[in-house]
C-alpha cells in the first residue's frame, strides 16, 4: 500500500500548529489533554483511560491511554508522546514559511514533543477514514517529561496492554534509539557557620569555599565515550557581608554501564567528604555533608534482533525510508517504559534545535513519520 498518498499534509500542518498554539507547560497539561482526546474522539476513537498519576506528579491530568481494537492475531502496539513542552512555551504562535514551521516570537515551537502527537493523530485520522486494518494500538500520552519523566514513573506498566512499542520523541529524522545511559539524580549539600564577613570572618566556615574545593577535585563533563557527569546548579549564601553558612548543589551522572554508574557516584562522593573532613578550625567545629544521590532513569539497551527493532525495520523498508540504528546521550519515557519491560525504541520526529527559541520542524519529516507510524500499525 502506498502510504504516502493517504496522508493529508495540509491537514496534519493545521493539527500540528494547533497543537503547538495550546499551552501545555509541564505540569498544566490539561488544555493538551482535553484537546488531544477532543481531536482523536472526533475522528472516532473511544473515549481515553485517564490515570491517577496526576496526584504524584502534581499535573493538571493525568496520563492518557488511547486503545483501539485492532486484528487479535497481530501483536499489539504502543505509540508514546508526551504532553508537556518546557518554558518559555506560553503563548505560541507559529510562523510557516513554505513546508517548514517555527516560533513567530521569543518562545519555543514546541514539535517537542507535538511533531509526534499530530503524527498520531493523522495516521489514526487515516487508518479511519480507509478503514486499514490495523493490529490491536495504544497511544500513551504522558505528562511532566520534560520535568523528570516523571509522568511515565508515576504509569502503572500494568495498564499497558501491548508490551512493545515506540516513543515519537528524538531530534533528526530518520533516526531510531535503541540505547540510552542509566542517570543518578545528586543533591549535595555543604554545611559551614555563619559569621560576619567583616568583623569576624574567621569564625564562620565558608560553605561556598569547600564546595568549591569539592567540585574542583570531582570528575566532571565527559568522563569516557559511554559516562558524563555534570554539576548543573548551585544556591548557596544570603548576603556578602556574611560567610555563607550552606550550599546546596545539584547535578547528575549518566552511563550506558551500571557498574561505571556505581563507580562514579562513590568517587564523587568520597571527594565531597574528604574535602569536608579536611577543613581544620581552630575552635574545633567541623562542617557537615548530606549528599543524596538516586536512580533517575534506568538504562535502555535493544538488539537487532529484538522484535521491536525488527518491526521498524520492515515497516521502514514497506515505506521506502532508510534508517540509522544510534545510541543517544539522552534520557526518554522510553528508558522507563524499557525498565518495566515493554521494549521500546525511540524515533526521530524531524524535530531540530529543541529546547530553544531557534526550534523548527518540516511538514514533509511529519508526513514521513506519519507514513512511518502507518506502516508500523499496518495488520
Amino acid at each position: 500500500m502506498n502510504f504516502h498518498q493517504l496522508v493529508n499534509s495540509e491537514r496534519l500542518a493545521r493539527t500540528f500548529i494547533q497543537l503547538c498554539e495550546t499551552d501545555s507547560p509541564s505540569g498544566e497539561e490539561g488544555r493538551m489533554a482535553a484537546f488531544v482526546t477532543e481531536l482523536l474522539c472526533g475522528a472516532g476513537a473511544p473515549p481515553p483511560f485517564e490515570d491517577d498519576s496526576a496526584a504524584r506528579t502534581g499535573s493538571q491530568c493525568g496520563n492518557l491511554i488511547f486503545r483501539f481494537d485492532g486484528d487479535a492475531a497481530q501483536e499489539p502496539l504502543f505509540f508514546n508522546c508526551h504532553l508537556d513542552t518546557v518554558e518559555p512555551g506560553r503563548g505560541i504562535k507559529v510562523l510557516r514559511q513554505g513546508g517548514r514551521f517555527t516560533s513567530s516570537g521569543g518562545t519555543i515551537l514546541g514539535s517537542d514533543d507535538k511533531a509526534g502527537i499530530a503524527a498520531l493523530i493523522e495516521a489514526w485520522r487515516v487508518m479511519q477514514e480507509r478503514k486499514l486494518p490495523h493490529a490491536p494500538l495504544e497511544f500513551i500520552f504522558t505528562t511532566c517529561e520534560e520535568t523528570g519523566l516523571l509522568g511515565a514513573k508515576a504509569l502503572n506498566p500494568a495498564h499497558v496492554r501491548a508490551k512493545m512499542g515506540y516513543a515519537l520523541d528524538t531530534s533528526g529524522f530518520g533516526r531510531v534509539i535503541v540505547g540510552a545511559p542509566a542517570s543518578k539524580r545528586l543533591r549535595i549539600t555543604v554545611k559551614g557557620a555563619a559569621s560576619h564577613a567583616g568583623l569576624h570572618p574567621e569564625k564562620g566556615i565558608n560553605a561556598i569555599m569547600l564546595a568549591a574545593k569539592a567540585l574542583a577535585a570531582a570528575p566532571c563533563g565527559r568522563i569516557d565515550h559511554e559516562t558524563t557527569a555534570n554539576f548543573g546548579t548551585i544556591h548557596g549564601g544570603t548576603a556578602t557581608n556574611i560567610v555563607p553558612e550552606q550550599v546546596l548543589i545539584e547535578g547528575e551522572i549518566r552511563s550506558h554501564s551500571l557498574d561505571k554508574l556505581e563507580r562514579l557516584h562513590k568517587e564523587i562522593e568520597a571527594v565531597f567528604h574528604k574535602t569536608v573532613a579536611g577543613w581544620r578550625d581552630s575552635s574545633g567545629r567541623a562542617p557537615e555533608l548530606d549528599f543524596q544521590a538516586e536512580l533517575d532513569f534506568p538504562a535502555m539497551r535493544l538488539n537487532m534482533n529484538d522484535a521491536v527493532v525488527r518491526r521498524i525495520a520492515a515497516a521502514a523498508e514497506r515505506v521506502g525510508m532508510d534508517l540509522r540504528y544510534e545510541i543517544a546521550g539522552g534520557g526518554s519515557d522510553a528508558n522507563i517504559f524499557n525498565g518495566c519491560g515493554l521494549a521500546t525504541a525511540i524515533v526521530a520526529t524531524g524535530m531540530t534545535n529543541v529546547h530553544s527559541t531557534a526550534e523548527e520542524v518540516s511538514l514533509d519529516d511529519m508526513a514521513r513519520l506519519t507514513e512511518l507510524a502507518l506502516a508500523l500499525a499496518a495488520a
